[in-house]
């Protein structure tokens, strides 16, 4: 039997013991909201290192737009699901508009959460957290973008996520998970307690961290 966690911030603990090798190395602990800045901001106290957060946004199939024909990062790089994209036919038209709405929407989060849309990663230990991965769409994006920017190590930190998901994501960079179960349905059955994180912690961590926000 798996064990549970009591909260994000115990998960987080767990995590930080696995990365304390990190510490000399001075890492930027890279967290996607909302979820998974509680994560980040329990290492980064541990590891007495910076935190951040990044965004990407999935773009949804014309008709069903839960299934994701790919996802954007606020630059507007496009990672296309190919998976999905080689059995539709989508107009490139589609793609490109909704690429400049998610890319809006990720400004502003972005804005909201760190207060600036510019990030240097060059040459630096990354270490990429959320709160746990079914799909791990998101995390993949996220983890293909940042090796873009050169660092010099990117290590993806979950506490949970089932085993195919997990093998995609040894396929880009480094990973810790604290569990790795067959049986998985969602990431809460996880939690003892798994509560909805709001925009307004979320500010409230980014500033203990010298971020400047802007109210938008």
């Amino acid at each position: 039997m798996d064990e549970i966690f009591k909260d994000r911030t115990d998960a987080a603990k767990r995590l930080a013991e696995k990365l304390l090798w990190l510490k000399n190395e001075n890492p930027v602990i890279l967290a996607i909201p909302r979820g998974g800045v509680i994560i980040g901001n329990a290492i980064s106290s541990i590891l007495n290192c910076k935190l951040d957060v990044i965004v990407s946004r999935k773009v949804g199939a014309p008709d069903n737009r839960e299934l994701a024909i790919g996802a954007v990062m606020h630059d507007g790089s496009y990672f296309p699901n190919i998976e999905i994209t080689g059995m539709l036919n989508i107009p490139e038209s589609f793609v490109e508009e909704e690429i400049t709405k998610q890319r809006r929407e990720i400004e502003r989060r972005l804005i909201k959460f760190r207060g600036s849309k510019e990030y240097d990663l060059a040459g630096k230990t990354v270490v990429l957290v959320d709160d746990g991965i079914a799909t791990g769409v998101t995390v993949s994006v996220a983890a293909h973008w940042i090796k873009k920017q050169k660092p010099k190590k990117l290590i993806i930190a979950i506490p949970v996520g089932p085993p195919k998901s997990i093998d995609k994501l040894n396929q880009i960079a480094d990973i810790v998970v604290l569990q790795s179960p067959y049986i998985f349905n969602a990431v809460s059955e996880f939690y003892e307690v798994f509560d909805q994180v709001s925009d307004d912690e979320v500010q409230e961590i980014m500033k203990k961290y010298g971020y400047k926000l802007k109210s938008i």
